[in-house]
């Protein structure tokens, strides 16, 4: 387990706490691993009602992956091994046996928007923000899971305008999207997050459990193949220019190719 990511039991609740305050929570390889085992672990131990998902330092729920991973890829197919990668962790997410709650404060963005939307519930503060700005800051794409995931949860045209314009949508179009289903004021996050475990804790859990499942099927019954997306994007000169240009906190000429 990596020291940037926090997995702690109290009770029937099973936290995990994504811990890069100084980069926005940006997720490494390491934490997607990390939080793949606490998925492992929340499954393995009958006494875990509950999974809760949180950023630590206040500002960001989870700002995406840590950009520097990228200036390595070379190819198309590194972003397929990317991408690959992370449905493995998503899919695992999404898979967990008992209610997962994203609790969400402050930015949730990229790949964090991508494990906020495979938990079961989602609740934020009031100043979170959520999208995915790729058309202006990297140049890459998601893969089909992760399309798949936001259209399921937000609709076509509501992902299409936030992916185009590149737009974070605040806590409030969130919670009129559905995504949401709480918005609490800044600094209302762990009393609402108290009352929504125990409200689970209440609950019938294979009730829940089915309910979970019979969704997640649902959402990945049609899921199509996106590679060839995937390979073009990574492996284009507007990519490699992007993360070029996102490190070194430049401005990016985008060319189409």
């Amino acid at each position: 387990m990596t020291d940037d990511l926090a997995v702690t039991q109290d009770g029937a609740v099973l936290t995990v706490v994504f811990d890069r305050p100084e980069q926005r929570n940006a997720m490494t390889f390491a934490m997607y691993e990390g939080l793949f085992e606490a998925c492992e672990q929340a499954d393995a131990d009958d006494s875990v009602r509950v999974l809760v998902l949180r950023g630590a330092g206040g500002r960001a729920f989870v700002a995406g992956t840590d950009i520097a991973q990228f200036q390595g890829f070379t190819s198309g197919d590194d972003g397929i091994t990317y991408e690959a990668r992370i449905q493995r962790v998503v899919d695992r997410l999404e898979d967990v046996t008992v209610p997962t709650v994203a609790a969400v404060e402050g930015a949730c963005v990229g790949g964090g928007l991508a494990i906020a939307a495979a938990c079961h519930l989602r609740i934020a503060t009031r100043a979170s923000r959520f999208g995915v700005p790729i058309a202006r800051t990297l140049g890459n794409c998601l893969s089909m899971n992760t399309y798949s995931l936001l259209v399921h949860h937000l609709g076509p045209a509501r992902t299409l305008d936030m992916l185009l314009r590149a737009r974070l949508l605040t806590a409030e179009d969130a919670h009129g999207a559905g995504f949401v289903s709480e918005v609490v004021d800044d600094g209302g996050l762990d009393e609402a997050l108290g009352a929504l475990v125990d409200v689970l804790l209440s609950h019938a859990p294979l009730s829940m459990k089915a309910a979970g499942q019979a969704v997640a099927r649902l959402r990945r019954a049609a899921l199509p193949d996106g590679d060839d997306l995937v390979r073009e994007v990574f492996g284009s000169e507007d990519f490699r220019a992007g993360v070029r240009a996102f490190v070194a906190r430049e401005k990016v000429s985008w060319t189409g190719r």
